[in-house]
């Protein structure tokens, strides 16, 4: 099994790994999936503020509570491909790979084509106001080192063809071996 692990700073473009993942029929996991489900189990209105503080629970005193948690659904499917997407630090990217052959995916955008797609999606749980907030939280969980250290990288500042092509490209490369 290959698990493609899909990492980048908010609205990078990981969202457009899931789309590629959901129409080659590849499971996908993502850990803010599981965070979001646990706001609203909660009956907690999914605001950014609570959507944080979720996540910081669920993550746990190691942090890779929520990480476990989407692993172990993948590594259940015994699928060869396996999109695993939302870790945000290298310990998390480090138990990956003691289950499986992990490939770290970095998506990269700069800030402020970052802040214009926050803008845009307007979710409850996201919103332009606290988006420095947000990066620096995503920061403090570690989030650089996996992007600084990843296998590939995807410049997302051109098409959603573009980028998706570029996901193909790693892909093709790693699936052959």
């Amino acid at each position: 099994m290959k698990i493609f692990i899909i990492v980048g700073m908010p609205a990078s473009g990981k969202n457009l790994a899931r789309a590629y993942a959901e129409s080659k029929r590849i499971p996908y996991f993502a850990t803010g999936d599981l965070v979001r489900a646990e706001v609203e189990k909660r009956g907690l209105d999914p605001t950014s503020e609570n959507t944080g503080r979720v996540s910081t629970e669920l993550r746990g005193r190691d942090g890779m509570g929520v990480t476990r948690l989407a692993l172990a659904g993948a590594l259940q499917t015994g699928e060869n491909a396996v999109f695993l997407e939302g870790m945000r630090s290298w310990p998390e990217i480090e138990l990956i790979r003691q289950e499986a052959k992990g490939v770290l995916v970095a998506y990269i955008a700069p800030r402020e084509t970052r802040l214009q797609r926050v803008a845009a999606r307007g979710r409850s749980d996201d919103s332009p106001a606290r988006f420095d907030e947000r990066d620096r939280r995503e920061i403090q969980y570690g989030a650089a080192v996996p992007i600084a250290l990843a296998d590939e990288y995807i410049l997302n500042t051109g098409t959603m063809g573009e980028a998706a092509a570029a996901l193909d490209r790693i892909l093709e490369k790693y699936l052959q071996d």
